[in-house]
């Protein structure tokens, strides 16, 4: 699983600091797997961008921003679109602006709900590291708030 077992305790950890106002430090959650990696660069090299390593990293601020003030989601809510985004079978999507990995699987939520829920990585600031930039949980239902 490209999840490190301590990796729920570490995002919690971060989110809770910039919930309270608090700087954050950038912790290592995981790493790609082999096909999520190779089919990372392989669309990186198709775009002459340089090309990145396994590990990925976390921060949680533009997370945090989005997701949690900007949609309402919970910290606990957060958690549980990371780690059913960032799993061994989940499938790279690669576009010029956003990679992400992807829950082609889906999870059901709370309410029933089927969700592919998307990590989406930036992979330029901390190159080579990639950065697992913030969580999309598509089919939710739940419509952002302004």
């Amino acid at each position: 699983m490209p999840l490190r077992p301590n990796a729920a305790s570490l995002i919690r950890a971060n989110l809770e600091q910039i919930q309270r106002g608090e700087r954050a430090r950038i912790v290592t959650i995981g790493e790609l797997t082999d096909k999520q990696l190779d089919d990372l660069n392989r669309a990186r090299r198709q775009r002459n961008l340089p090309t990145v390593h396994r590990e990925v990293v976390f921060l949680g601020k533009h997370l945090y921003a989005s997701r949690i003030v900007g949609n309402g989601y919970s910290i606990e809510e957060v958690i549980e679109q990371i780690v059913s985004a960032m799993r061994d079978d989940s499938v790279i999507e690669s576009h010029p602006k956003m990679n992400a990995l992807i829950n082609k699987g889906g999870r059901k939520d709370a309410a029933g709900n089927i969700v592919r829920d998307k990590a989406v990585l930036e992979c330029t600031n901390r190159n080579p590291r990639i950065e697992l930039l913030s969580v999309v949980p598509e089919g939710d239902g739940r419509a952002p708030r302004h």
